[in-house]
């Protein structure tokens, strides 16, 4: 065993300090095995063979030592990854944004096919550090010299096998034969075929190989669902599924040390007996979280994997992965917390359509199809209330002493002459709480500017269908034509109305439930109403028709969204690139004649009758009927 196979944190790794405070940031605590035996490899500087499949952490096992040898004063660029598709080529862009947050000056650009090139002739030209593009891509830049890789320090090849299958290995090796000889390639494939092996016995010298193999043993008692998130925040959605799920004891699983305390925090506000365990909480804290967990004091932790290893709990019913785990061991891990001692368990995973590929790679390597799941619909949550409201009754009567009450309740009734249904009915009031009975559907925002090229459009109507009877919306204002949707994304150089900032819109605020935002993007830069929603859709896992008004000037856009964006989500957002810009979100600030009024209030609570029943005193009012 080598002396890597025993690291247990990412401070064993000579990482810089700067890399070390991003990884904090983000909560991450201990590398998985790729990344504990890569990384010293790759800060040798030697060529590397990986053999690793999706979901075992091997971004993060290339990005973090490639940004360690960085020369962020170059403006050419020193690192080329190539991977199979689009969506890998965006998330592995991000991940290295992520990493690079405390590395100022640090520059990545994504490259892929079925976009405009003037975007990314642009930034090659203002220089990047690292390109992460497609193979046909990359090879168009290079033939047009647009990409100039003579200073490029090194080259990885990600999911080679997968690019072998998609047609793209003779691409490859144009690539590689264009490159300087002396540059480091770390080559990392799921699977080793012939081909895959003949490109690197040609290009790699005396690669140093690291092959890992993933774990996949899960629990047949544990039954595994997936909610492909859409249209529903995830909280609300998390909130829907502990209402209606009957659980004893759960596990939250997040990502983050920060996001353990957020969570716990609003769950604790809902109701719910809840705390947070992470690798900040002193082990004292721990064990006594543990055993209130145990002995049913407490009924849900939030947990990162770290501060969940070696916790046996055998009443833990249900396991939830809010974050999608960024590997499959750590996945298998994490459920095999419940379905312990011949009791069956259920595990729920929330996974974004960007989480795709991570999701086909856990189904792959645990040899189980994960069932999809609908949320709970408001009636089967209102169902569940009114059913626990009724056990409380029937328990209550089974073993409460009610004959003092019943004294009450008959004097009550003798002294105003108030019908004993009534009286219960507003005992059962006092019993609620402020939380209500009736679960009301989220309220939708009406997307009034969509993408007219029909691909989104489509298949945001199928996502739809599929969902069925999950949204309950209110009738739809009529659709707009082509002609319209394109008059509400008027830029003011369209207008003709020279010297104005903004062209009057018909209604300068936002429709009731949504917030206006600021985009650094516009006509200067060719965006289009598509490329927006496409970015916001995709990033913040907002579904599109929850994505209101859109207008576009010539060197700003804004864009009306839902109300309470998380903070996460808003800072994620700045950072996401639309027509080679980065979206840079803010709110937009109102002018002084758009800012909404609140309607007055008139007292509609009138006076007491007469010999009827008391009046409401103060701070009491009767809610109107929804």
């Amino acid at each position: 065993m080598s002396t890597s196979d025993a690291v247990t944190s990412f401070a064993e790794l000579d990482l810089p300090a700067t890399l070390q405070k991003a990884l904090a940031d983000v909560g991450y605590e201990t590398p998985s095995a790729i990344q504990a035996r890569m990384i010293p490899h790759m800060l040798e500087g030697v060529d590397v063979l990986g053999q690793a499949q999706t979901g075992t952490g091997k971004t993060a096992a290339f990005a973090l030592p490639i940004l360690a040898r960085l020369d962020l004063k170059q403006k050419l660029p020193q690192v080329l990854v190539l991977v199979p598709t689009r969506e890998l080529a965006i998330q592995v862009a991000e991940a290295f944004q992520k990493y690079a947050r405390h590395l100022p000056g640090f520059h990545v650009l994504p490259i892929y096919g079925g976009t405009d090139y003037r975007g990314q002739f642009r930034q090659l030209q203002r220089g990047v550090h690292v390109v992460v593009g497609t193979p046909g891509r990359v090879m168009d830049h290079m033939r047009r010299k647009s990409l100039d890789l003579s200073n490029l320090q090194t080259l990885v090849l990600d999911e080679a096998d997968e690019m072998l299958r998609m047609g793209f290995i003779d691409d490859v090796q144009w690539i590689l034969d264009q490159t300087p000889p002396q540059r480091q390639i770390a080559l990392f494939s799921a699977t080793m075929p012939d081909a895959i092996r003949r490109i690197a016995k040609r290009h790699l010298t005396d690669p140093r190989e690291v092959s890992i193999e993933v774990k996949t043993v899960t629990n047949a008692l544990t039954r595994q669902r997936v909610w492909m998130m859409a249209g529903v925040h995830k909280l609300d959605a998390l909130t829907r599924i502990l209402e209606v799920e009957d659980f004893d004891g759960m596990i939250i699983f997040v990502r983050t040390r920060i996001l353990t305390a957020e969570l716990a925090e609003k769950l604790a506000a809902r109701g719910y007996s809840v705390a947070a365990i992470n690798g900040d909480i002193a082990q004292q804290q721990r064990e006594k979280t543990i055993e209130n967990l145990k002995s049913g004091k407490l009924d849900i932790l939030v947990a990162t994997d770290v501060a969940a290893r070696g916790l046996d709990v055998t009443r833990i019913s249900h396991v939830i992965n809010y974050d999608i785990p960024s590997d499959v061991e750590a996945y298998v891990h994490r459920i095999g917390r419940t379905g312990r001692a011949g009791r069956k368990g259920e595990a729920i995973l929330f996974a974004a359509n960007r989480e795709r590929r991570l999701l086909r790679a856990i189904e792959k390597a645990t040899g189980n199809a994960i069932k999809k799941m609908e949320l709970p619909t408001a009636e089967e949550v209102t169902d569940k209330r009114v059913g626990k409201f009724k056990q409380r009754i029937t328990e209550t009567l089974d073993t409460a002493d009610l004959d003092m009450f019943r004294k009450l309740v008959d004097e009550y009734q003798h002294e105003y002459g108030v019908p004993v249904v009534e009286i219960a009915a507003a005992l059962g009031v006092l019993a609620q709480g402020k939380k209500p009975l009736l679960a009301v559907p989220a309220p939708t925002a009406k997307r009034k500017a969509r993408d007219s090229s029909g691909e989104r459009g489509r298949a945001d109507r199928e996502s739809r269908n599929e969902q069925g009877p999950q949204r309950k919306t209110k009738a739809r204002k009529p659709k707009l034509d082509a002609e319209q949707k394109t008059t509400k994304c008027k830029s003011h150089r369209e207008t003709g109305h020279k010297g104005e900032q903004k062209p009057k819109r018909e209604n300068d605020r936002p429709d009731a439930g949504l917030e206006r935002f600021r985009i650094e993007v516009g006509h200067k830069h060719g965006v289009k109403p598509g490329n927006i929603v496409g970015a916001i859709a995709n990033e913040a896992e907002i579904e599109s028709e929850y994505i209101g008004r859109i207008e576009i000037f010539d060197d700003y856009s804004t864009v009306d969204l839902p109300e309470g964006m998380p903070r996460e989500v808003f800072k994620h957002l700045k950072a996401v690139w639309v027509s080679g810009h980065r979206l840079q979100i803010s709110r937009d600030k109102p002018s002084e004649s758009s800012v909404r009024r609140r309607p007055s209030t008139a007292n509609a609570g009138g006076g007491k009758k007469s010999g009827e029943r008391p009046s409401a005193r103060a701070g009491v009012r009767r809610r109107p009927a929804k």
